[in-house]
């Protein structure tokens, strides 16, 4: 798993207190995929209420509070697939 992933995940666990209630997966171009759920974020892949897909920088900056969700995907830097409702829960926990 790259460090990317093991940072992301570590981020969105503090982020949503280890658990969220509905499922999304977030696909870091050339990195990997994670999954945030009742469980919390882990690496995996598996189906999910929402897809959000972007690059490492604009995810680190998304994480790091450095860019707004919203503001990247109006951009096209994030691309969102799926419940548009639980993308819009997820801006307000990011």
């Amino acid at each position: 798993m790259s460090e990317v992933i093991d940072e992301a995940v570590r981020q969105l666990n503090d982020k949503t207190g280890g658990s969220y209630d509905g499922s999304a997966k977030f696909v870091i171009t050339g990195e990997g995929t994670i999954m945030l759920d009742e469980a919390g974020a882990r690496a995996a892949d598996e189906p999910a209420d929402v897809t959000l897909t972007a690059d490492t920088e604009t995810f680190k900056s998304i994480l790091d509070g450095e860019t707004n969700p919203t503001t990247a995907f109006m951009t096209g830097k994030l691309k969102v697939d799926g419940d548009m409702g639980q993308a819009m829960k997820l801006a307000s926990v990011l």
